[in-house]
C-alpha cells in the first residue's frame, strides 16, 4: 500500500486522510462531516484518544477488505502490545520493514548520525532496555546469544530491574558487548546508566563505540550525565512509541521532528501543550490527531520534550510541573544513579534517591535537592536514600508520579 510521504513533510495530510477512507473507526459522523470540509485543516478534526486506540486498535483501523489473519498469515505485517506506560497495553500493527525505515528516517535527521550511518542500511548496536519494551523484539524468558541476535543488533539485558542485577551476570553483559563490538548502544536510560556504573568500576571501554542512543522513556539529565562520564561519547534521545514510529531526535539540545514519518502539533501556540501525532507511514494503523500522551515546547520547527502527561506534578500554587522541569533540578548533583519523586493528594512529596555506592546516605545531595524541590512545588518535600526504585508493570521507570487523592 501506499504510504503518505513526501520529502517535506509538505501536502502529506490530504493522502494521509485518504488512508483512512475504508478503516471503520473513522467512519463515524464526527469524522466524516470534518473529511467533508472543503479544504480540512489538521485543527478542523477531531483527536484519538489513547482509549479509542485501545477500544479499535487494530481491527478499526485496517482498511476494508484487509484482514488481520490474513496479513500476518502472508507475513505483511507485525503485531505488537505497547508497552502501556500511559494507560492500559495497545495492540498495533505495521509493515514488516516499517520499524527499521522509519527508525532510520529519524536518526538521519541528526547531522552527526547521517554521517556515521552514510549509506550504511544499518549500524551494529548492542541494546539495553527492560524485556518487552524493545521494539520490534520482546524476551520474556531467559534466550542464549544466538537468540538473542538479529542482524546487527544484540539484545543484551534480559532483567526488568537492573539494580538486581549481580556482579557475575553483569560481567557476562560486559564481555557480551566487548565481544560484539557495537557502533552503538540503544538504551532505555536507567538500564543504561546502571550498566554504565558497573563498567566504571571495572575501567570498562568500548573502542567501537561511537554514540548511545536512548528512548523507552524520559532520559534523565542523571543518566545522561553518567553515559558520557564513563563512555566519553555522544548521549542521543530518540523519541516516539509504537503506535506512531519514531518522531523526534536530539540534535543540539533540540528534537528534530522526522518530516516523512508524522505531523506533529502541540496544542499550544506558545509554551507548554500536549503533543498531536498524524502518522503517515503506517497504512495499516492510520493515525489522525492521536493524543500521545506527552507534554512538550515547540519552537518553529524544533520541539522541547517535557515527559508523560500523567507524571506531571502540581505546584502549590496550580501550575503543572513537567518531568523536564523536576529533572533541571538534578543538573549538577552528583552520587544519584536514579530518582523517583512521588507527590502526595495533598501536594506535599517525597524523594527515592538512589545511589551510585552502595549505601551513600546521599546527605548533600538530599540537603540541596529539598530545598530546590520545596521551593518549586511550593510545599514540603522529603527525602531518603534507598537500595531499589522499582518499574511499573510495563518495566518502565517513572521519574515523577502524581498519587491518586
Amino acid at each position: 500500500m501506499p504510504s503518505a510521504v513526501s520529502s517535506d513533510g509538505s501536502a502529506c495530510l490530504d493522502t494521509a486522510i485518504r488512508q483512512t477512507a475504508t478503516s471503520p473507526f473513522y467512519a463515524t459522523s464526527e469524522w466524516q462531516a470534518a473529511f467533508a470540509l472543503r479544504s480540512p485543516r489538521l485543527s478542523d478534526l477531531p483527536r484519538i484518544t489513547k482509549s479509542q486506540l485501545r477500544e479499535h486498535s487494530p481491527e478499526g483501523f485496517l482498511p476494508v477488505g484487509m484482514s488481520l489473519k490474513d496479513l500476518l498469515a502472508r507475513g505483511l505485517i507485525e503485531e505488537e502490545s505497547t508497552s502501556g506506560t500511559s494507560g492500559a497495553s495497545v495492540r498495533v500493527v505495521f509493515g514488516q520493514t516499517w520499524w527499521a525505515e522509519q527508525e532510520r528516517r529519524a536518526l538521519v535527521r541528526n547531522p552527526f548520525l547521517a554521517e556515521l550511518f552514510g549509506n550504511h542500511p544499518s549500524l551494529r548496536r548492542a541494546v539495553l532496555t527492560t524485556p518487552g519494551c524493545s521494539g520490534v523484539s520482546c524476551y520474556n524468558r531467559w534466550l542464549n546469544l544466538e537468540q538473542r541476535t538479529l542482524g546487527d543488533t544484540l539484545y543484551v539485558n534480559q532483567s526488568r530491574i537492573p539494580f538486581t542485577l549481580g556482579e557475575e551476570k553483569l560481567a557476562g553483559m560486559a564481555k557480551e558487548v566487548t565481544d560484539w563490538a557495537p557502533a552503538f548502544l540503544d538504551v532505555d536510560p536507567v538500564h543504561g546508566a546502571w550498566f554504565a556504573l558497573y563498567c566504571e568500576r571495572h575501567r570498562l571501554r568500548f573502542p567501537s563505540l561511537h554514540f548511545i542512543l536512548t528512548s523507552y522513556e524520559y532520559t534523565s539529565v542523571v543518566h545522561r550525565a553518567i553515559m558520557v562520564r564513563v563512555f566519553g561519547v555522544p548521549v542521543i534521545n530518540l523519541y516516539g512509541s509504537s503506535e506512531t514510529g519514531h518522531l523526534l531526535v536530539e540534535h543540539d539540545g533540540v528534537m528534530l521532528p522526522s518530516l516523512e514519518t508524522a505531523t506533529l502539533e502541540s496544542t499550544a501556540p506558545a509554551g507548554l501543550g500536549e503533543l498531536l501525532v498524524t502518522t503517515l507511514t503506517n497504512p495499516y494503523l492510520p493515525l489522525l490527531r492521536y493524543e500521545i500522551g506527552d507534554y512538550v515546547e515547540r519552537t518553529a520547527d524544533r520541539f522541547t520534550v517535557h515527559g508523560r502527561k500523567r507524571d506531571a506534578l502540581r505546584a502549590a500554587d496550580g501550575r503543572t510541573l513537567t518531568t523536564r522541569m523536576i529533572d533541571q533540578a538534578f543538573t549538577d548533583v552528583t552520587g544519584i544513579a536514579h530518582y523517583q519523586l512521588r507527590q502526595k493528594a495533598d501536594g506535599t512529596a517525597h524523594l527515592f534517591l538512589l545511589p551510585q555506592v552502595d549505601g551513600d546516605l546521599l546527605a548533600t545531595a538530599q540537603a540541596k535537592l529539598t530545598t530546590e524541590l520545596s521551593h518549586l512545588l511550593g510545599t514540603t518535600v522529603t527525602a531518603e536514600s534507598v537500595s531499589l526504585i522499582a518499574p511499573e508493570d510495563s518495566g518502565k521507570f517513572r521519574l515523577t508520579v502524581r498519587e491518586a487523592a
